[in-house]
């Protein structure tokens, strides 16, 4: 005779400040009474967590871990709740989260500006706390971009209309906050610029004519032989007679 457990509650994903206190909960429904066990993974290792037998799982946030919840009854049927995740923020600004934070989101990370060349990846990311976890959603010039709902924003080649104002938005049942808007520029230039910057470049003038001197015959031959020697070497040589 086999009976049916229903999970009435799953626990919930939060990203909280490190040493913060908070209770993961689960409940769930049986034909007989139910018991619990909570697990946690962390990279690879998922373990039992001794004496974690009650609905609720009282955590105070040292790392970001994954927890779940087994609930079994007296035939032995067992069903597991959602894996979620503690997210533990180990480096939070002094005043983050506000003295009386109920769980709204607060931003910790924002976006940084920055300048990216037309075909490379162009890479956006923030971070908020908030108890549920925050979901997230970016904007480009205040228009919605629908696929990028993560903390990083990633564009694997850029495009000249990649260019422009972003900023995220950081939302759960509490309320949403906005990250600062950061500037994204698309330099088309830039292969050519960094050559400029880093590659060696040779001038070389060689004079035939003076006013009060017969003309010279070296010069062309010597501009000659050393611009095919500073080639050989990697410069970029411009060559000027006169």
């Amino acid at each position: 005779f086999l009976t049916a457990i229903a999970i009435t509650e799953q626990p919930v994903s939060v990203s909280v400040p490190v040493g913060y206190s908070f209770t993961l909960r689960c409940r769930a429904e049986g034909r007989t009474s139910l018991q619990y066990q909570w697990f946690c993974q962390h990279q690879s290792d998922c373990r039992e967590i001794p004496g974690a037998t009650n609905q609720d799982l009282p955590i105070v946030a040292e790392q970001t871990q994954l927890y779940t919840c087994r609930v079994n009854d007296l035939y032995r049927n067992a069903v597991f709740s959602d894996w979620v995740k503690v997210e533990v923020h180990q480096c939070v600004a002094r005043g983050l989260p506000p003295q009386l934070w109920r769980g709204e989101p607060v931003i910790v990370l924002n976006p940084m500006e920055q300048r990216v060349e037309v075909g490379k990846p162009l890479q956006l990311q923030c971070a908020a706390m908030g108890v549920p976890a925050p979901s997230y959603q970016w904007y480009r010039n205040g228009n919605l971009l629908e696929q990028y709902k993560r903390k990083k924003l990633l564009i694997t080649h850029a495009k000249v209309s990649d260019s422009g104002t972003y900023l995220c938005c950081a939302s759960n049942s509490h309320g949403e906050h906005w990250t600062n808007a950061v500037d994204v520029h698309h330099l088309q230039v830039c292969h050519l610029v960094s050559i400029l910057a880093t590659g060696k470049i040779a001038l070389l003038v060689g004079n035939n004519c003076y006013q009060h001197h017969p003309n010279l015959m070296a010069p062309v031959k010597d501009v000659f032989e050393l611009s095919r020697l500073l080639e050989q070497l990697g410069f970029q040589v411009v060559s000027l007679l006169d």
